[in-house]
């Protein structure tokens, strides 16, 4: 199954490997067809990664010739540079034409963009360079959201380890699960996520606000799920008005306290759902959910999927 991957200068090199390591231990655990990958860059120039290592390209981006079964564009510091010329974009939507399957990792999406690949489909790529893509490209929807999405023939990941996940489920897809999971364990990876887990979980997104009101409101209703925790609490809490603590939480967060509360109740449900067997009416009460129809609603909100959805897809990738 010929596989061809597209860098370019200043490429990541976890964006690399993870692809191409993946498919190279599939073909030594029993894929049959095996893999067969092959690198190719502008002119089939080795390329500098991150933290400065030299790779060699198998061959030149513009003379490949023949059939592709998976095209993967990945991504690091130089896609700007790669979607603003018109050679790779060209060829890239040449290769792309004929191809089964075509993914970009991280920010590899910016050139897929470029070449018109993903013009009225839905995107992702790292959530630090989503907003800059959907700027660039009104015509793609970019949700920053999961690890990856498919849409079709076209897959986007979002970058750096996700594109292990998304490698993953690409062996699933031709050889079955039980491949998919010898790799997983070859690799030492035990879970392979699904599609829909988010990105940036909310207490890792960012470093601690630098307000000390919201620190201390944002260490509370982490610490007091369970609790009342309205407006008018958490402003009193606080000791100021509930104007004023909204205005703080979107000037530091970007969001409202409610939304916060929403948010750290669902990541915490998500954790309870996905590592343990807790009824979730249990789940749901421990949050600070008021109902399982209420925890049920958030979940689909910021994952598409139901508790019940969630816990099954964990369950599966873990056995």
């Amino acid at each position: 199954m010929d596989t061809v991957v597209v860098g370019d200068e200043d490429a990541e090199l976890l964006d690399l490997s993870c692809v191409t390591t993946t498919l190279s231990v599939a073909a030594e655990v029993g894929a049959d067809p095996p893999y067969a990958v092959r690198l190719l860059t502008p002119g089939g120039r080795a390329i500098t990664c991150r933290p400065g290592l030299r790779v060699e390209a198998h061959g030149a981006l513009e003379h490949h010739t023949g059939p592709v079964d998976t095209l993967v564009v990945i991504g690091g510091l130089g896609s700007d540079a790669a979607a603003r010329d018109p050679v790779v974009t060209a060829h890239v939507r040449r290769l792309a034409r004929d191809a089964r399957r075509v993914a970009s990792v991280c920010t590899g999406a910016s050139v897929l963009a470029a070449a018109g690949l993903l013009d009225g489909r839905r995107a992702t790529t790292h959530w630090r360079f989503a907003a800059d893509l959907a700027r660039a490209h009104p015509e793609v929807t970019v949700d920053p959201a999961p690890i990856f999405i498919r849409d079709g023939r076209i897959a986007t990941s979002a970058g750096v380890t996700s594109a292990l996940d998304l490698t993953l489920s690409f062996v699933a897809e031709d050889h079955g699960p039980a491949l998919a999971r010898r790799v997983a364990r070859a690799l030492v990876t035990y879970l392979q996520r699904p599609a829909t887990q988010a990105q940036v979980s909310l207490h890792v997104a960012a470093p601690a606000p630098a307000d000390d009101v919201v620190r201390r409101v944002v260490d509370h209703i982490a610490g007091h799920l369970a609790d009342d925790l309205g407006a008018a609490v958490l402003a009193a809490y606080a000791g100021v008005s509930e104007r004023h603590l909204t205005r703080l939480f979107r000037a530091h967060l970007d969001r409202t306290p409610a939304e916060h509360v929403r948010r750290a109740r669902t990541e915490a449900a998500a954790q309870l759902v996905a590592t343990t067997d807790v009824p979730l009416a249990r789940v749901a009460a421990r949050c600070g959910f008021r109902s399982t129809e209420t925890m049920r609603t958030a979940f689909v909100d910021a994952f598409g999927r139901t508790p019940s959805e969630h816990r099954r897809a964990f369950a599966l990738s873990a056995s």
